[in-house]
């Protein structure tokens, strides 16, 4: 680890004033600051590059895209089966309010479709002080979820439902690392 460390950097956020968007300021960045960074690579995961490639244009490459899993997808199905704009499902306060005019065979739906789809990112929400929970402990809390947990649940859902881009930048074609073989190291990061 000590090693990629050395020889990564990350990007993990560009943010550019709105009065200065469009007019390639991202890209110009990125040109310019990429060959100064004192690192071989630089990897950026983001959402929003699959909308906006200003990290291409600045010279990234484009390894992967990570579409959300199928349990995430399953659990959204049930979302929007039962009345729930996916668009919002950040919104805390949208989520509380239709999840306190649900039935209660409707909120058992919701969970019953959370404890089903369970994946490591959702076990870690009611295991805060460990890698990652217990299944038994998963299902129980889950099952004696308050409204305001339960909102706050499917609030990361919201963020899981989101297609992640994965780019990386190569100082030089001539070093001794690819970036084939540095993203078969970074996997065990």
């Amino acid at each position: 680890m000590r090693e990629i460390n050395k020889r990564l950097s990350t990007i993990t956020r560009v943010v550019v004033h709105p009065k200065y968007r469009t007019i390639g300021l991202g890209a110009k960045l990125g040109q310019e600051t990429l060959p100064l960074v004192g690192t071989e690579f630089v990897e950026m995961p983001a959402v929003m590059a699959k909308y906006n490639p200003f990290a291409e244009k600045a010279g990234m490459t484009k390894i992967c895209e990570q579409r959300p899993s199928k349990e995430v997808l399953s659990i959204a199905e049930v979302l929007s089966s039962l009345g729930f704009n996916l668009q919002f499902l950040s919104s805390p306060s949208y989520l509380l309010s239709v999840v306190s005019r649900l039935k209660p065979s409707e909120i058992m739906q919701i969970k019953q479709a959370f404890i089903k789809n369970q994946i490591p990112r959702f076990l870690k929400f009611f295991a805060a002080h460990q890698p990652y929970g217990t299944v038994a402990k998963y299902r129980s809390k889950v099952k004696n979820l308050d409204l305001e947990r339960l909102a706050s649940l499917i609030k990361t859902c919201s963020f899981l439902l989101q297609t992640k881009v994965y780019l990386l930048w190569q100082k030089s074609p001539s070093t001794r690392m690819t970036m084939h073989a540095l993203m078969l190291t970074h996997r065990f990061k």
